[in-house]
């Protein structure tokens, strides 16, 4: 559009000389206008003074802009419909977005990455990552494996399998691989196949494990680990704590190792938060011990410590009244020690736990391997 030879304030000051008395035809002659120039600027600009001319340009120039930017928003709103998708939640769908911007929208690289929240230094960034499709191929070979195992079990397979890489790069690279878990409701079922286990045939062959719970005379609950040689039926150790965790079970273990001389081929227990621990999957990778976890609902198959648990809590739990802690400690370690030394053992043909353990011949008896 042409712009106006005359400015808001030499139009006004026509105006007044018009006011003044001048006619509008002097007016028209004097300035070089028409007589509609005239009356058009005398509708628009009539009654106003200098300042109010002024006001009215900077309105008209602050409509302008917001006009701009109204623009501008509608086509970046227009821009990120066409470019639906999945939400831009890491830099690479990032970068993708802005390189797409600028290639099809002609975006700027500035206007483009604030489209999107990304830094245009994050954007230039050029990685120096070497390539991780050995460990991804690794990483879904082990998930594969493990079904129910998350990054943080993965991370230590990898290790053993001589795989070092930051826990922090492997979960990244576990949530690309779509490996995670599902949280399961409802009854629990064991997966896959089992493979039974066979019955000992000497003592330390196979340890078994098991939590018991019971209250104080106060209410205060406390729980106890219970340990049994699945041969010989002797109850290596009962840990009353308020408190259970892997790294305490690990130390508890370390002692009856220490006490009895010789660590277990085997170990046996269910699907626990504690036993299933980091702590757990590193003692008994360090000491070369098996671990076997029985499938999730079914106790009868860690059946020797679960009949040690009913003898446990029908003839020790249920028959003290526990004022405190450490008189539950000292009651149930004396009861261990009866349990082994003299109460005798019906499988065991009546013998106590401590003297099968310590016959001449410890082979198969006629019940002597019987629940």
């Amino acid at each position: 559009m042409k712009r106006s030879r005359f400015t808001q304030e030499q139009i006004i000051g026509v105006l007044k000389e018009h006011q003044a008395g001048a006619t509008a035809a002097d007016l028209c002659r004097k300035h070089g206008i028409s007589d509609a120039t005239f009356y058009t600027w005398r509708s628009k600009y009539g009654g106003m003074d200098v300042s109010d001319a002024r006001k009215l340009k900077g309105l008209g120039e602050e409509n302008g802009k917001l006009k701009k930017l109204l623009a501008e928003q509608m086509l970046d709103v227009a821009t990120l419909k066409e470019n639906a998708g999945k939400k831009l939640l890491t830099p690479g769908a990032r970068r993708a977005a802005v390189t797409w911007a600028i290639e099809q929208k002609s975006y700027s690289q500035r206007r483009a990455c604030g489209l999107v929240g990304l830094a245009p230094k994050t954007y230039r960034y050029a990685s120096k990552r070497p390539a991780d499709d050995q460990i991804r191929a690794k990483l879904r070979m082990l998930a594969g494996e493990r079904r129910r195992f998350g990054y943080r079990r993965l991370h230590i397979l990898l290790a053993r399998a001589g795989v070092q890489l930051n826990h922090k790069r492997l979960f990244r690279l576990y949530r690309e691989e779509r490996l995670g878990v599902r949280k399961r409701g409802g009854r629990k079922r064991a997966l896959g196949t089992r493979l039974p286990m066979a019955l000992p045939e000497a003592a330390n062959q196979r340890w078994s494990l098991d939590f018991v719970s019971d209250a104080l005379s106060d209410g205060r609950r406390f729980r106890v680990l219970a340990v049994v040689d699945d041969f010989t039926r002797e109850c290596l150790g009962l840990v009353a704590d308020t408190s259970l965790s892997g790294l305490r079970v690990c130390r508890e273990l370390d002692r009856i190792v220490e006490r009895r001389g010789r660590r277990p081929a085997m170990i046996v227990s269910d699907n626990g938060t504690e036993l299933t621990s980091h702590a757990i999957l590193r003692w008994q990778e360090e000491r070369s011990v098996l671990w076997h976890y029985i499938a999730p609902g079914k106790p009868q198959q860690n059946g020797f410590v679960e009949s040690f648990n009913g003898r446990f809590r029908d003839e020790c739990l249920n028959e003290h009244l526990f004022s405190s802690l450490v008189a539950a400690r000292r009651i149930i370690e004396a009861w261990r020690v009866d349990y082994n030394t003299t109460r005798p053992h019906t499988s065991l043909n009546g013998l106590t736990p401590a003297a099968f353990a310590t016959r001449p011949n410890q082979g198969h008896t006629e019940n002597g391997l019987c629940l």
